[in-house]
């Protein structure tokens, strides 16, 4: 396993960090519902991911039914006596209970939110607390303030976001600075060999500012995984199964040419499909890690292959080749008239 500093500041995690969507047997009302895995399988793969080298664990207060993966995490937690070896990081924004205060950015939410995820999570502190989404209602300061309270009061370590737009990352990280408050040391985007939109403004911003990327569906909800071929219907019990309106979004000549030459250069190393497709995000500008889920220790070692794996420069040029995105305006622009963007 290798490791590496979040962003510009001095906490160090596991390039490959272990998502919690799965974790535990949702109820019906759920979005997860019949795509995760039992409370235990859930525990067997943490305890198999931290014997790997995993040293990044993130969850989400709105992951699974009132906080349920929170709780299958801090069950593992004070089981397993590990917590002082991990980067534990959750996050808070999207709506956890009923009224006008029981969602969002607010200094309310987000100082509730943290003591309701602390209980679940079992657990004095949040190694890494992360804005959800950008809340365009509430004062960026309000929210970095509430979190600066945090730091000062040793229940959160680090701040990250998750989901801003490249705007609203800059303006926070600039109130950061001018009010003297703590600043995010990472942003948390979707970003992977099917979704390469932040290249346009997201990574070059985070990679002069020192802001460490961490990516989440680095396989693409599973499409990268190899697991799925042109014109045939999704296998039995897949996430794609259920969310084939999902599958149908990523039905393009790109996507499945894509898959072909992740296929192919998986073969070639002696490798999986997801330890490819896990591999190239980790190698781009700014990343600090790629979250990646699993819902059984099967398929844990198949992504746990990208660990130590380094691309051949052949095979980056092949991968970038087949998922190249066009830049739009006035990116595009700028290419015809300096060759670069």
């Amino acid at each position: 396993m290798r490791y590496r500093r979040l962003g510009s500041s001095g906490l160090e995690v596991s390039t490959l960090c272990l998502g919690t969507m799965t974790f535990g047997e949702v109820s019906a009302d759920s979005f997860m519902h019949k795509v995760g895995c039992s409370e235990e399988e859930a525990h067997r793969i943490l305890d198999r991911a931290v014997d790997a080298g995993v040293n990044f664990i993130d969850t989400a207060d709105v992951y699974g039914n009132d906080g349920l993966i929170e709780k299958v995490v801090g069950r593992w937690l004070r089981r397993s006596g590990r917590r002082d070896e991990l980067v534990l990081a959750t996050k808070c924004r999207f709506r956890t209970r009923p009224g006008p205060n029981g969602t969002g950015a607010s200094r309310k939410h987000v100082m509730e939110a943290v003591e309701a995820s602390l209980g679940r999570l079992q657990t004095d502190y949040v190694d890494l607390y992360q804005i959800h989404m950008q809340d365009v209602a509430v004062p960026e300061e309000e929210t970095l303030r509430a979190l600066d309270d945090l730091v000062r009061q040793g229940k959160v370590r680090y701040v990250g976001g998750s989901n801003y737009a490249a705007y609203r990352m800059v303006e926070s990280l600039f109130t950061s600075r001018e009010q003297r408050l703590e600043r995010f040391v990472s942003m948390q985007m979707q970003y992977s060999l099917a979704e390469r939109g932040i290249e346009r403004e997201h990574v070059p911003a985070c990679e002069k500012l020192g802001v460490g990327i961490l990516s989440w569906s680095p396989l693409a909800g599973g499409l990268l995984t190899g697991k799925f071929r042109r014109g045939e219907a999704p296998p039995p019990g897949t996430r794609m199964e259920k969310w084939r309106d999902r599958l149908a979004s990523f039905d393009s000549e790109r996507n499945w040419a894509l898959v072909d030459t992740i296929r192919a250069v998986a073969g070639e190393l002696g490798t999986t499909p997801s330890a490819i497709s896990l591999a190239w995000v980790v190698s781009r500008p700014a990343v600090s890690s790629a979250i990646f889920g699993a819902r059984s220790v099967e398929q844990l070692e198949g992504n746990l292959a990208a660990a130590d794996l380094t691309l051949p420069a052949e095979a980056l040029a092949r991968l970038d080749e087949v998922s190249a995105v066009a830049p739009g305006y006035p990116y595009d622009f700028m290419k015809r008239i300096d060759g670069r963007w």
